[in-house]
């Protein structure tokens, strides 16, 4: 697989996983008591955290150069 293939493969994967990364994020959110200091820990730890589990579909997009 090409460079380009493999990029656009891992372009529909980033976005099918962000698409249920924010899903799930909203959904942890309503099972927890309202709070504004609640919000900003749940979406802050949410908006960092989606790259960590995306860091191998990045080094596997970007190799074979």
């Amino acid at each position: 697989m090409g460079p380009r293939s493999r990029r656009f493969v891992a372009m529909l994967g980033v976005l099918a996983f962000v698409v249920f990364w924010i899903w799930g994020a909203i959904a942890v959110r309503g099972l927890l008591p309202p709070g504004p200091m609640i919000d900003l820990a749940v979406f802050a730890i949410a908006g960092v955290g989606w790259a960590v589990p995306l860091y191998p579909l990045f080094k596997w997009a970007e190799a074979g150069k």
